[in-house]
């Protein structure tokens, strides 16, 4: 068993990288950061103070749309109705459940913003997104890791979905409650995270079984590109590499998949 200590020099992992979770295809997605969509994402955004104009499909109707109208009065934001074909112009087509709620954009943090955020917790755990390119894997992922009491989610800001509409809307607004980082090198971002006593952890086809985990301590673990898997440059840099045993006919999963099961096992072994 390994135990936290203030130097550490970790054996490192150099297993051969030659399947990947994650086959999706790469999916573009409209870089609108001012607008929220959808009943849950609009009601997380209008609590955390964020809305700055509420547009309302003029037919529309129910307990839901009274209890956005009402948050939306008690923050003082203006409120208007506007034909369904507005709408759908506003945001490109996208599926806008009749709400769509202009915003300000969101802040990222830097990476010293959320280390300081989170000094004074124990055994953190953060997760690093290594270009994950489709607005709704990022969004569940948000999702789980909001369920899991994730501390932080660490993104590129090139060659990689920041946070959209559609992140919003899948996370179900989750995206309002996890703080996220945005960061200009990844492979950097992990050398000081390993500065501050944090085991890094990547993740493919080959390395310790995720059941053999050790989670103890404070910890990040990558996932990767959905088609590419983990950068090469970025898995020289982790300390260990966590596997996934598959024994079915498929090589890979999901991005948001194998996020979500590894984030439950760091939950379920800290329980």
């Amino acid at each position: 068993m390994r135990k936290p200590q203030n130097k550490r020099k970790p054996e490192r992992q150099r297993p051969k990288f030659d399947k990947k979770y994650q086959q999706e295809a790469d999916v573009p997605t409209p870089e609108m950061d001012d607008v929220v969509l959808g009943k849950h994402a609009t009601i997380e955004a209008l609590q955390a103070n964020r809305g700055n104009k509420l547009f309302l499909q003029e037919d529309i109707k129910g307990n839901k749309i009274e209890e956005i109208k009402q948050l939306a009065q008690e923050k003082i934001v203006s409120i208007k109705w506007v034909p369904k074909s507005k709408l759908d112009e506003m945001v490109d087509g996208l599926n806008h459940q009749g709400i769509v709620l202009k915003i300000t954009p969101y802040e990222y943090l830097s990476l010293p913003e959320l280390l300081e955020k989170t000094k004074e917790k124990e055994n953190r755990f953060f997760l690093i997104l290594d270009s994950i390119m489709d607005p709704h894997n990022l969004g569940s992922i948000l999702r789980t890791a909001d369920a899991v009491n994730v501390d932080g989610v660490i993104i590129p800001k090139h060659r990689a979905v920041g946070v959209t509409p559609v992140v919003v809307k899948t996370s179900t607004g989750a995206v309002e409650h996890i703080p996220i980082s945005r960061v200009t090198n990844l492979s950097q971002t992990v050398k000081e995270l390993k500065k501050e006593n944090i085991w890094v952890f990547g993740t493919d086809m080959e390395g310790t079984d995720y059941t053999q985990w050790n989670v103890s301590g404070d910890i990040a673990l990558i996932i990767g590109n959905e088609g590419k898997g983990m950068g090469q440059a970025l898995k020289k840099e982790v300390d260990e590499m966590i596997t996934i045993p598959i024994e079915g006919h498929v090589q890979s999963l999901n991005a948001s998949v194998a996020a979500g099961l590894l984030m439950y096992e760091v939950h379920r072994k800290r329980r």
